[in-house]
């Protein structure tokens, strides 16, 4: 046998790694190196998600199967490259579902349409609220009764940033 040819039944048996399979080397930028391999050491963020659904009201049977395991991303981001995250202030958006401190998962791919819950800025000032669209008059909805409603005119600097597809709040 020659000098630098691989040995028979030398090193590690292949699937036996770290990861339990064959691996290929990969380049990544040195600035997204740390953001890689977190990545790669918490399993691609794959959590469990469970067959059954939890009852909120009469409690049922259980099961403890798994589906599957899923990233949050796949059951929260459709467009990537059109969703955002931007954390709700105040409470005129309570009756909605959404409180002071939740996380917006916002998509800017999706047609504002009446009803919808948005994110826009009016004359330079980012709100969330509901869009209320009546033939010619439009309007940004509270969901909290002590919020009056924003009535939009032609003279306001008026933008939609996106609809809100998810909220994600501590409890």
């Amino acid at each position: 046998m020659g000098r630098g040819s691989k040995r028979e039944g030398a090193g590690r048996p292949k699937g036996t790694g770290r990861f339990g399979e064959p691996t290929k080397p990969l380049q990544v930028p040195v600035s997204d190196f740390d953001k890689a391999m977190n990545f790669i050491q918490n399993r691609f963020f794959k959590l469990p998600l469970y067959c059954c659904s939890i009852a909120a009201g009469t409690p049922t049977d259980t099961d403890d199967k798994i589906e599957r395991k899923t990233d949050l991303n796949e059951l929260l981001v459709k467009k990537p490259e059109k969703t955002f995250l931007v954390k709700a202030s105040g409470l005129s958006m309570i009756n909605a579902g959404i409180f002071d401190g939740d996380l917006l998962v916002v998509d800017n791919s999706i047609e504002p349409k009446h009803g919808k819950i948005i994110i826009a800025a009016v004359n330079g000032q980012l709100t969330v609220k509901r869009l209320h669209i009546n033939k010619n008059k439009v309007r940004l909805i509270a969901e909290n009764d002590t919020f009056a409603p924003i009535e939009l005119s032609k003279e306001m600097n008026f933008k939609v940033l996106g609809t809100v597809i998810h909220v994600i709040h501590t409890l």
